[in-house]
């Protein structure tokens, strides 16, 4: 399916909600937000929250520092 990932169009087998796209970036550990089309979706909701064709998809990851 192609999607646009932080601005860069993908195109991602198995990936069917929002939590495996997120496992598919190797960010389930990191402090993550997510934006859907320009709309933050809630972590709890990841794992129910379908993906379709042509979304746009922002993951934005925290780093910290100083």
């Amino acid at each position: 399916m192609k999607l646009i990932v932080n601005g860069d169009e993908q195109v991602l087998e198995n990936v069917k909600v929002l939590s495996d796209l997120v496992t598919v970036y190797k960010l389930d550990d990191k402090l993550v937000v997510a934006e859907v089309d320009g709309q933050v979706i809630d972590r709890s909701e990841w794992g129910g929250f379908s993906i379709s064709e042509g979304m746009t998809i922002e993951l934005v990851h925290f780093v910290g520092g100083g």
